[in-house]
């Protein structure tokens, strides 16, 4: 004979203390790092990119986070049917001219050249991947609620636990 036991958590059992926007904000400053690091790798590469500094560098890649946030999917849609002929090569083009965008709002980071943008665009794009996947531990999305402790169980035990009416 099988057991079934059903326990039933809520999330106020859970507090999300002040700890949940440590780690975000530490995540997005990691993030913000890991791009400032491929623009300054972009400005050794390529001859088009030339960043002043490292302050330079760390402006650009807020303003490269900041339009790419709110211009690129606006861009990305208008220019869809583009894309979709281009077999998504048009990507480039665009992320070319959010790096070109950029230049024009920093002073100190100056990219010449449309190929440049394009380039420099694409070795931005892999360095950040190559960083970020490097020394990131885990996503934001995987579940971090605290597991409940569970007495040890007979084999004849199934468990069914529901959180906020979703049984896991």
């Amino acid at each position: 004979m099988r057991l079934i036991k059903i326990t039933n958590f809520n999330r106020q059992q859970f507090p999300q203390g002040n700890d949940f926007g440590k780690q975000i904000m530490g995540r997005l400053l990691i993030k913000w790092l890991c791009l400032t690091g491929a623009v300054l790798f972009a400005a050794y590469v390529l001859d088009g990119i030339y960043v002043k500094d490292f302050f330079s560098a760390f402006f650009t890649a807020a303003v490269l986070g900041i339009l790419n946030m709110f211009f690129r999917p606006v861009l990305f849609i208008l220019t869809l049917p583009i894309n979709v002929m281009t077999l998504g090569f048009f990507t480039f083009v665009i992320n070319a001219l959010m790096l070109k965008m950029a230049s024009g709002l920093i002073s100190g980071f100056t990219v010449t050249g449309f190929w440049t943008a394009i380039f420099g665009a694409l070795l931005i794009s892999i360095a950040n991947w190559v960083l970020t996947a490097m020394i990131q531990e885990n996503r934001m999305y995987e579940d971090s609620r605290p597991q409940p402790q569970r007495p040890e169980q007979d084999d004849d035990t199934i468990d069914l636990d529901k959180f906020d009416d979703k049984w896991e």
